[in-house]
């Protein structure tokens, strides 16, 4: 196995100038990948994790204010941000457009059970709210569809160049026999396993990626329109 890897050195090292640039370029796009994945692997399971937590707190008490300060401590739960941004709305209703901070929403949390008009604009900051939640969600996240996209022709490319330095070389030497062909060849074939060896990961964490993200999308259209519903019916009647 060692001698396996130091001829894969060695195929790497005498390969043209083209094919070595070819090979950084994706060695940066396998490092960005797998730092995305990473990321997004903790990311995705914190939302979950938090908002499950969220969820359940908030059908258990079904009572705004204590809601508001648990969804304070949860900061990685998406849905917690989107409640809280829909109560802060709320609140600045209720105090005729003043903001007093989230000390004022603990204050006057007894008086949200007064009626006064205005789920329009709880409706559409909860709808800003979803929207810049699925942008912090979702970044990052295309750079793996592009890697998948572009680092198979990245490494063909490679082969391809490789190739042609071999026919080129074959023709000054005046000889075609295999031991003159296969050097060449297989140092222009490197390029392309690792293009495919970037490409793979990328696209499985990618479809990965974006089925949770659908998942998390619907939790909050569900969850935003549960809320208006609990709003319509037992408060801004």
């Amino acid at each position: 196995m060692i001698a396996t890897e130091m001829d894969y050195i060695q195929i790497i090292g005498n390969a043209s100038l083209m094919v070595k640039f070819v090979l950084l370029l994706l060695l940066f796009f396998s490092v960005m990948s797998w730092a995305i994945i990473i990321i997004k692997i903790r990311y995705i399971h914190r939302a979950f994790k938090e908002s499950d937590i969220f969820i359940d707190y908030f059908w258990k008490s079904r009572d705004l204010a204590g809601a508001f300060t648990k969804a304070k401590q949860l900061d990685g739960s998406p849905v917690a941000r989107i409640f809280r941004i829909g109560y802060a709305e709320l609140r600045k209703l209720n105090t005729g457009g003043k903001n007093g901070g989230e000390a004022d929403l603990q204050e006057h949390a007894p008086s949200l059970r007064q009626e006064f008009s205005g789920s329009g604009n709880v409706k559409r900051a909860l709808r800003r709210a979803i929207n810049t939640e699925m942008t912090r969600i979702t970044q990052m996240v295309p750079f793996l569809a592009t890697t998948g996209n572009t680092t198979p022709f990245i490494g063909l490319f490679g082969t391809v160049w490789g190739i042609m330095n071999s026919f080129h070389g074959i023709g000054q030497r005046g000889s075609a026999s295999l031991a003159v062909v296969a050097p060449g060849i297989s140092e222009a074939l490197v390029a392309t396993a690792a293009g495919l060896a970037v490409a793979i990961p990328a696209v499985i964490a990618f479809n990965h990626f974006m089925q949770k993200i659908r998942v998390i999308e619907s939790e909050l259209h569900s969850f935003s329109a549960d809320f208006l519903n609990i709003l319509d019916r037992d408060i801004l009647r």
